[in-house]
């Protein structure tokens, strides 16, 4: 029994316990759906807090803040901040002055609980908020201020843009209401009703009242008139009309009868405008032009040149006797006022225009001359007959047309022997030997030829700005060896236009050029400055310095190698040659023309051979004791103008091209000029040489801060890879048929690479079998 009471009480207890547990998941499954139903509006209600343009913080009585994270972004701070004190700075949240402001306001409010409002500005921002705050509700403690920022950037802008505009006009209508007021003629202004309601300054002067005021209240009028001429009737033609009413009336000024010009404007509003101005000036003006043009009538008529007038109708009106004489037309047909295209019509009869193709256009041309803008237009007549005429038509402001004819037959005739005359002198100048200048006695270049232009390498635009010999003084400079030997062609030129006395002097230049210039003065004030070039007998000279002085230096120092030459080479030289020219001048009787040409075969190869010699002598003396240089500045472009002339015989021979760049870069050097041109002479003499019948050469030449680079190229046969290593040993040659000269003993090579090196340059060569050869020389620029 008492088993089975406690199986019946624990299935009791169980029941119950049961009972209880599904009571209780009822009741937490309907406080669960009521908190979801709660999550789902709070969810609710923070989607519509967010999408609101406003922005919450809440102030606690202390000081700290609680504020919406996005408003915190927005205010440019990386972390929440945690005073009130924090939301102004300068670098973000709200802007110092207006954030200190907004927080002194909420303190305050905080005590006294009223509502905050004002606008406040982002630190580093355009943008501005709108700020408004009040005591926070329940179940928040006292004191605590609940604050809305919004932002009001776009209206703030718009009721500025409003105000700027309204500044504006206000602005412009005080600067109209200025501008009428300081107007010099009268302005007025009528009511509906027609009556004055405005008046200017110069109105109330010129109906000489007191004040404005004085003229409104009594109504006085600038223009005194009755019936259609009275101002309140114009007024009234304005607005029924709608149009403007623009008249001409006298008026009493200041005591003074003047001839107003009056306007009445109607206005959209009923009211009617108005302006005067005194046009008596005007009037007086257009007197005084009928008065001039009747004096300019009678002055055409006393002139020389052919004058004629037509009226706006195209009519004549006026025209003098030289006119009709020069267009040969009857003066009594010309009273009866022809039409303008019946003179030229006439005229034409008589031969006195100038023929043309089309007529009629040519004459529909000149008819448009009276509705011309231009002020003056001239024409040059060349008659059938060769006479000259000079036109020159002139438009008349009132739509007429005055025209005049001038014989320049004889002033034609003798500018053209003048110009032939010109020409002549600048011809005969330009094919002058002599670079020729002349200086006026101021100093200015006058006059030159293309030589004087070439010679200097001068620019003949700036020659023709006519420079003082003080400017061309320093472009010359630039030329010589000796750049300040230029001033002595300053103070030539100045004593020969200044003291009138001849003087001369010899200059250098840096290419190798000498010459001799001379000063004489003219007749006319002006002095002639004239150059000739002395290159070949100042070489000369310089050769037989040279020889000399190799001679003497020879006596002290020569070698066993270059006597033992001396005797072994020049010696029967000498002799061959000598024999030979007595043979050939016939000392040794008559020849046959076989042994002539035998004879005249024996000296040319004398001749070469002394070539070679020559240069053999300089291989071995610059090995023996090194090269002499003698340094001076050098024109490198100059230079190899100069190998190129010399070497142009030798290709021309073979019909071949010589092709030259020299760039502007190339510059100077300061090196031996002479053993240079030999050092570009030798490689160009290879070059012809190995290059083929109508073949290429090609010199480029440029330079740079260091150095000037030198370049000759042919499309030449070529140097095969086996003697490349050889080249620039002495005596050794390319083996080649038809090749002879200094090219067969390989002396050029050898010597260009010994004069180059002797100045610290450098030879390179490139060639190609069946392509050609390159030889690159670097000269340094070197210093004097």
């Amino acid at each position: 029994m008492t088993g089975e009471t406690t199986i019946f009480v624990a299935l009791g207890l169980a029941f119950v316990w049961l009972a209880v547990g599904v009571t209780l998941a009822l009741v937490g499954a309907r406080r669960v759906r009521d908190a979801s139903r709660l999550g789902a509006r709070l969810q609710d209600m923070r989607s519509l807090v967010a999408s609101s343009p406003s922005r919450a913080i809440l102030i606690h009585p202390g000081g700290g803040v609680e504020a919406d994270p996005r408003l915190i972004r927005e205010l440019g701070f990386e972390t929440a901040p945690k005073k009130i004190d924090d939301l102004a700075g300068d670098e973000r949240g709200l802007a110092s002055v207006d954030g200190a402001a907004l927080i002194s306001a909420l303190r305050n409010a905080a005590i006294s609980g009223e509502r905050v409002e004002m606008t406040v500005r982002v630190a580093g921002s355009s943008r501005i908020l709108r700020a408004e705050a009040g005591p926070a509700p329940a179940p928040r403690a006292p004191g605590t201020m609940l604050l809305w920022l919004s932002d009001v950037t776009a209206g703030e802008e718009g009721k500025a843009e409003i105000s700027r505009r309204l500044g504006q006009t206000e602005a412009a209508l005080n600067s109209l209401t200025h501008l009428i007021e300081a107007a010099p003629f009268p302005m007025w202004y009528r009511n509906p009703e027609l009556e004055l309601g405005l008046v200017n300054s110069a109105f109330v002067a010129a109906v000489e009242a007191r004040d404005a005021a004085d003229v409104i209240g009594r109504g006085i009028e600038l223009v005194d008139g009755a019936g259609s001429q009275a101002a309140r009737e114009a007024a009234k033609r304005a607005l029924a009309n709608s149009t403007p009413d623009i008249r001409m009336q006298p008026a009493i000024i200041n005591g003074e009868r003047r001839m107003l010009r009056v306007a009445n404007v109607p206005l959209p509003t009923g009211a009617v405008a108005g302006f005067a101005v005194d046009v008596q000036d005007l009037e007086d003006a257009r007197s005084e032009l009928a008065r001039h043009i009747q004096s300019q009538r009678e002055l055409a008529d006393h002139m020389t040149a052919g004058a004629i007038q037509f009226d706006a109708d195209r009519t004549v009106n006026f025209y003098n006797r030289p006119f009709a004489v020069l267009a040969q037309l009857d003066p009594e047909w010309l009273s009866d006022q022809p039409e303008f295209d019946r003179v030229l019509e006439r005229m034409r009869d008589n031969n006195r225009l100038p023929e043309t193709r089309d007529f009629p256009a040519w004459k529909e041309e000149r008819r448009g001359w009276f509705t011309s803008a231009e002020e003056v237009l001239e024409e040059e007549w060349i008659l059938p007959n060769g006479d000259h005429l000079r036109l020159v038509a002139q438009p008349i402001p009132d739509g007429g047309l005055r025209m005049f004819l001038e014989d320049r037959t004889e002033q034609v005739r003798l500018a053209s022997a003048r110009d032939t005359l010109l020409r002549v002198r600048a011809a005969t100048f330009d094919n002058l030997f002599e670079s020729i200048a002349v200086f006026a006695s101021d100093g200015r270049l006058y006059l030159w030829n293309r030589r004087f232009s070439d010679v200097w390498d001068l620019d003949d635009s700036w020659l023709s700005e006519h420079p003082r010999v003080d400017e061309l003084v320093p472009a010359m400079a630039r030329k010589l060896v000796n750049p300040t030997a230029a001033a002595q062609i300053r103070e030539v030129v100045r004593q020969t236009t200044n003291e009138r006395k001849a003087a001369s002097g010899r200059i250098s230049m840096t290419d190798g050029r000498y010459f001799q210039f001379a000063a004489v003065p003219l007749p006319d004030g002006n002095a002639l400055l004239t150059f000739l070039d002395v290159t070949d007998s100042s070489r000369i000279e310089a050769a037989l310095r040279e020889r000399a002085a190799a001679l003497e230096e020879a006596d002290r120092v020569k070698t066993d190698f270059v006597a033992n030459m001396s005797y072994e080479l020049r010696t029967p030289l000498t002799s061959i040659g000598g024999f030979a020219e007595m043979i050939a001048n016939g000392y040794a009787g008559e020849l046959s023309p076989t042994a002539e040409d035998y004879v005249k075969a024996i000296l040319d190869a004398v001749a070469r051979l002394s070539r070679l010699v020559d240069d053999v002598l300089d291989l071995t003396t610059g090995d023996a004791r090194g090269v002499t240089l003698d340094r001076e500045r050098v024109d490198v472009g100059g230079l190899c103008r100069t190998a190129l002339q010399a070497a142009s015989q030798r290709s021309a021979e073979k019909s071949q091209k010589l092709e030259a760049v020299i760039d502007p870069s190339t510059g100077y050097v300061t090196g031996d000029a002479r053993r240079l041109r030999e050092s570009m002479e030798h490689v160009l003499y290879n070059a012809v040489a190995y290059t083929d019948p109508k073949g290429t050469i090609r010199l480029e030449a440029k330079g740079d801060d260091t150095s000037v680079t030198v370049t000759i190229a042919d499309n030449g046969s070529g140097i095969p890879a086996e003697d490349m290593p050889r080249v620039f040993d002495r005596f050794h040659r390319v083996a080649e048929a038809n090749v002879s000269g200094e090219a067969a003993l390989g002396l050029g090579l050898p010597l260009t690479r010994q004069f180059i090196e002797a100045h610290g340059g450098t030879v390179q060569l490139d060639s190609e079998v069946g392509k050609g050869t390159r030889v690159t020389m670097t000269i340094p620029r070197g210093t004097r």
